[in-house]
Parts: C-alpha cells; structure tokens; sequence
C-alpha cells in the first residue's frame, strides 16, 4: 500500500453551512468527507469521522453563525478529532467568523472574545484559517498561525456591473461608518463611484444613531456597504438619513446577514429597495427584497491557491 502524499485533500462541514460547503467543493472538483455531526442525549457535540484522513490535507468548513456556540463547538471537536487522527494539516474555513465584533476593551472589564476564539482554534489544532470580511482587520493579529482575510467587494462589484449592469455615474457608495470606510472605498473603486460616509454614534449595544452624512448624496442612487447586517435596526436607519438627505434609492450590501429577532421583516417593510448579502450565513428563505451572492468561487479559488503556494491577494487586486 502506497502512502498518502500531502497533496491530496480531503473537505469536511459542520452543520452550519451545509449548502455553501457543497457549493465550494463542487467549484475544487471534490466532494464533502463523510462525517456525522450529532448531540447525545444530553446536548454535548458528537462527531464521527467515518474516513481515514491519516497523512492528508484536511479541510472544514464551518461559520460561526447562530446557534454560534453550538457551531464553534462542533469545529473544535472536529478539528480535535481529525488532529488525533493523523491528518496532515488541519485548514479551517470560517465563512462568518463569529465573536468578531467583541475585538478590543470598549469598557473597564469587557472580555476580547474575538482573540478567544483565535486561542480555541490554535489550542485545537488548527495549522490555518481563511475567513472573508473580518468585522475588524486587527484580529488577523489575534493569531499565531497564517489567517487569510478575503475581501467580498469583487462579489458585490461583478453583481452590479456584469448581472445589474448599473450606471457608476448615477450611483454613490455609503459607508455606514467611519469605521468601515476603507472596506467601503474599496468596493467604490471597484465599480468607479463616489464615496459617502455616515457619521454614527451607538448609545448602547445594537442600537445606532445617525448624526450626519458626510458627502454628496442628492439625487443619486445609494449603495450601503458594510460587513454584516445583525438586527437591521442601523441600516434601516441609514436609509431613512439618506432619504432626507435627498438620496434617489437605496441599496443595502453587506456580506454577513446575520438578521437576528425580527431584521428580514424590518427591512422588508422599510424604505430600503434591495438588500444585497453573501451566503456566509445560512437562511432557508428570505423575502422578496433580498438578493443573495455565492462566495463559494471566492473561496474554492482561495483554497486551490493556498494548496499551489500561489498568491491569494492578487484576486482582489
């Protein structure tokens, strides 16, 4: 019997994301491991590899979207499970890497969750981690083990140019805040539009007021691109800021839709015209406003790179 080179792979998921993990491994020409992801009886996480992965490139897929703790768990033990097995290398894909927005000490006593998760993965075994749109760049450094931040604005810029086919002249980007300005800037000079910043202020957790908006917007049609949307409560209000600022439409873009209590029916019923999100974070339906990109090539493509020791920045160049 000959042994197993680290150049072939195998591809496993969680339950998660089950559909985006099938959409990446079709565009790699591969197929999912078999493993079983279940609870005992008592609700810990049981996983069952089912295929020897001794000697191989492993790969899982998992977001770290709700039920976040359940999910988290599940890549923990897989990866602990395919490390006491003898894979090669473990590589972890996060779609939406959850915990992200809890990455500094905003108040006396506030934990840095963002940076926990990053010790879990590192402690479990993971040898490398590729996510796309980390809430803040900063928790790249929270790692000690190679981390590869995508970019989803080529996702959003092909939508709009090649499938909307929209006029650049008759629209302008929004950034929802200062802090997202170079993400939005980005995606602004991907599809050659203008840029607009929001100046935002949070009272307290999960709610947003708008206090200006900084840049032309009157008659233009308006592109709002953030990250993720979590509650909808702030991009609702953005929209309604930029309507009594003389904004024409407005679209709302955000790779993570997270859409926690009731934000698919607030935005649904609000004066937004489209929301436009990734397939990050899984959703079995959504209503009629809503738009959804695969990041699946994105990240297929990513994978393919990382294995040829080809750049990965380049596909964002």
């Amino acid at each position: 019997m000959s042994l197993v080179g680290r150049s072939e792979m195998k591809v496993f998921t969680g339950n998660s994301n089950l559909a985006l993990a099938n959409k990446i491994v079709e565009y790699m020409g591969t197929r999912l491991g078999d493993c079983e992801v279940k609870k005992f009886a008592d609700g810990e996480i049981n996983v069952k590899i089912n295929e020897t992965v001794r000697g191989y490139e492993v790969y899982i897929i998992q977001s770290l979207s709700n039920p976040v703790n359940d999910n988290l768990m599940e890549l923990l033990i897989m990866i602990d499970a395919l490390k006491r097995a003898s894979a090669a290398s473990i590589s972890v894909i996060i779609p939406y890497y959850g915990y992200a927005r809890q990455d500094r000490k905003a108040r006396g006593r506030d934990p840095i969750t963002a940076k926990l998760v990053a010790n879990l993965l590192t402690t479990a075994g993971a040898d490398r981690v590729a996510t796309i749109d980390l809430h803040a760049e900063q928790i790249q450094g929270f790692f000690d083990i190679p981390l590869d931040n995508l970019w989803s604005f080529p996702v959003f810029a092909n939508y709009f140019l090649d499938e909307a086919k929209i006029n650049p002249e008759e629209y302008v980007v929004v950034s929802p805040d200062v802090g997202g300005v170079k993400r939005a800037r980005k995606f602004a000079e991907k599809i050659s539009a203008p840029l607009a910043i929001l100046d935002k202020r949070r009272p307290k957790d999960n709610v947003a007021e708008i206090v200006n908006v900084i840049g032309n917007v009157e008659g233009k049609k308006c592109i709002i691109f953030d990250d993720l949307i979590d509650t909808g409560g702030s991009i609702v209000g953005a929209a309604n800021a930029l309507y009594e600022s003389g904004a024409k439409s407005i679209t709302a873009c955000a790779t993570h839709g997270v859409f926690s209590d009731d934000a698919k029916e607030k935005m649904q019923n609000s004066r937004l015209d489209k929301i436009v999100v990734t397939d990050t974070v899984y959703h079995n339906e959504l209503p009629e406003k809503f738009k959804v990109l695969s990041v699946a090539p994105l990240f297929g493509e990513a994978v393919v790179r990382i294995r040829k020791n080809l750049s990965v920045s380049i596909l964002f160049r």
